[in-house]
């Protein structure tokens, strides 16, 4: 089961891992509104730490990062779901469309913790060695730069 297409909607935002109502809404195959409404009737199963709004600065650093968005002309700041906010909208929404995305959401969310905790060996190395050909190569240049420093002096000075 391929999950990266959810954890490519999985954003960082306030240091939150988190999902935008209108991402939500599609997997779960409703209207943004129709989920909003749902969590707008049940707001006391959403505290701060669950669900918040982003402010138009926060969305427009969002939209800025990721050019390739085909958000269209969202009227209203979307809402922000935390992991918990998501569990929480399972509750609410309960058709089998909504509890297979809900299923698959939640591995996702789990997958992106997984990969925080233990990035892949592999590109660990692979991004030390990248860094060790990047130092070596500065040390050269300085050292090119030393020796030209010296011959100008020299120059100068004779």
């Amino acid at each position: 089961m391929d999950l990266q297409p959810i954890q490519n909607q999985i954003y960082e935002i306030r240091g939150c891992k988190v999902m935008l109502d209108f991402h939500l809404a599609e997997r779960y195959q409703v209207e943004t509104k129709v989920l909003n409404q749902s969590v707008k009737r049940n707001i006391k199963r959403f505290p701060d730490d669950f669900m918040f709004q982003l402010t138009y600065q926060e969305f427009t650093n969002l939209k800025s990062q990721i050019v390739t968005s085909s958000w269209g002309g969202t009227r209203k700041l979307p809402f922000a779901f935390t992991e918990q906010g998501v569990a929480m909208l399972s509750g609410l929404l309960n058709s089998d469309v909504a509890i297979t995305a809900n299923i698959r959401i939640m591995r996702a969310f789990v997958a992106v913790r997984q990969l925080l905790v233990n990035p892949p060996v592999n590109e660990v190395k692979e991004l030390q060695q990248e860094f060790k050909r990047f130092q070596e190569h500065i040390e050269d240049v300085f050292a090119d730069y030393n020796d030209i420093l010296q011959v100008i002096a020299v120059i100068l000075s004779g």
